[in-house]
């Protein structure tokens, strides 16, 4: 029997890729290779839509880029000049080949294909509306409110988009593909990342710059918050048809959600997590013999740390890069050895020192009570750990698979029970202001925040509408558009 790996679920997963490309005979192989690129932000389902200009061709399954997109019969039939892609990983919806996105629709200006990386606060209230209106849903995942907004809409595709987007409240950025056009949009705070790219003649839309170095494809900038890109025929064409808000970029993109060679509105996510482990080597110093990196993530701030505080940076710990996201069903008793799979000590760098173990997160507290339990087996004579994150005390509504808040372990402990929880000798977080100091501010405005951090603060910056009672005024105006 295969099922969900039991030994993932100690994370902040990742949320999803997306990817676009218009203007190169081969849309749908580089798209292949670009989704391949971001296969981190999203393991458990794959898809993609492709148009020659008359047709279009859909391919969509549960599995990884490469087990999804590797044979050839597949690619073969995935013809066009362009292409959209989706890799996912459950945020709202079950898992299952219904909700594996992109989303494929019919409507009287023709077909329109949509992929979706964040999540809508408001998506419960507009389906209900929607359905009392007689709307018949295919999926439950958010993303489909947004097609049935299109098709209650009316003009051309871009004005209906903006109709609709106007109705939603959340976190999004958006491709979409007719046979004509290829769009790019980002919610108005700028939430979750999108870039902008090019390819000779073709322009490319990627969660990450990484999905643009795979195909030699150059970054042109980063689509900004609120902005609606739409490229066809006659080139690129740019708006902002949503009234400009603060932003609020995640900032836990910088800590663990991208990969660390991308660049993410001008800054590298590889030099942000090496500040962060300086910030939290000053912050939280601590005698010791060895910085050990809880890979993968880990790996650039111990760096940082080890350069910081001057104590030797060494491989402690050695990743298995093997294990997928489904693994046999473990029996009781083999349960606990399931931090083994993904990690095992390097003894030799380890027995009889004091080992500073430096992590993004702690989120549940299982693994890392695992991991410090294994280093010690090795024969630690100390354990410290060390986070590149302040405590993850509140849940994301954003398009982060974030645990119920009871679940999350500094939700309900302060950091010495955490500690203790945990089996370390000492427990240490990079403070609030010492990420903001990372990212180049001077410190965090309380006022009006540079970057979403609610994970960290509970400041959310979008209402979380579905967990509110009452109506919400976009509902109000969905309404008032239908008389």
């Amino acid at each position: 029997m295969l099922t969900t790996n039991p030994f993932d679920d100690d994370k902040l997963h990742e949320e999803c890729a997306i990817f676009g490309i218009r203007g190169t005979k081969d849309a749908a192989a580089h798209t292949v290779l670009g989704l391949h690129a971001q296969q981190h932000r999203g393991q458990e389902a794959t898809g993609i839509v492709s148009t020659d200009g008359d047709e279009f061709k859909v391919h969509r399954a549960m599995g990884h880029v490469g087990d999804v997109f590797g044979k050839p019969q597949v690619m073969e039939t995935l013809e066009g000049i362009a292409a959209i892609g989706h890799n996912r990983y459950s945020t709202t919806g079950e898992s299952g080949l219904r909700n594996v996105q992109p989303i494929y629709a019919d409507f009287e200006f023709g077909g329109l294909a949509l992929a979706h990386n964040g999540n809508l606060t408001n998506a419960l209230q507009l389906r209900k509306e929607l359905v009392h209106r007689g709307s018949i849903f295919q999926s439950t995942t958010d993303t489909e409110v947004i097609v049935h907004l299109l098709a209650t809409s009316r003009g051309p595709v871009t004005e209906r988009l903006i109709t609709a987007l106007r109705l939603v409240e959340g976190a999004y950025s958006l491709v979409l593909l007719t046979k004509r056009k290829l769009i790019g949009v980002r919610d108005p705070r700028g939430v979750r990342p999108l870039v902008l790219g090019k390819l000779g003649d073709a322009y490319i839309f990627a969660s990450e710059s990484v999905a643009l170095d795979i195909i030699g494809a150059e970054k042109v900038r980063d689509v900004e918050p609120g902005e609606m890109i739409t490229i066809d025929e006659n080139g690129i064409n740019s708006q902002f048809p949503f009234n400009r808000q603060e932003k609020r970029f995640c900032i836990f993109e910088y800590v663990y959600f991208a990969r660390p060679d991308s660049v993410l509105e001008n800054k590298s996510v590889y030099e942000a997590r090496k500040r962060i482990g300086e910030e939290l080597a000053r912050e939280n110093p601590v005698e010791a013999d060895v910085v050990v990196p809880i890979p993968d993530s880990g790996v650039p701030s111990a760096v940082g740390y080890a350069q910081e505080s001057g104590i030797p940076f060494e491989y402690g710990i050695i990743r298995n890069h093997y294990v997928g996201r489904t693994f046999i069903e473990p029996t009781d008793e083999i349960r606990h050895l399931g931090v083994k799979l993904k990690h095992n000590a390097n003894r030799h760098y380890i027995e009889g020192k004091r080992v500073i173990l430096v992590d993004d997160s702690i989120v549940r507290g299982t693994t890392s009570r695992k991991i410090v339990e294994m280093v010690r087996e090795a024969g630690a004579t100390e354990v410290h750990m060390r986070i590149t994150s302040p405590p993850t005390a509140h849940s994301c509504y954003y398009g982060v698979d974030t645990p119920e808040r009871q679940s999350l372990l500094a939700a309900q402990h302060n950091i010495k029970e955490m500690c203790k929880l945990i089996g370390a000798d000492s427990l240490g977080f990079v403070s609030i202001d010492g990420l903001y100091r990372a990212m180049g501010e001077a410190n965090r405005d309380k006022e009006h925040p540079q970057y979403c951090d609610a994970c960290f603060t509970g400041d959310y910056p979008i209402e979380n509408v579905d967990a509110n009672s009452g109506d919400s005024a976009k509902l109000t105006l969905l309404r008032e558009q239908v008389r």
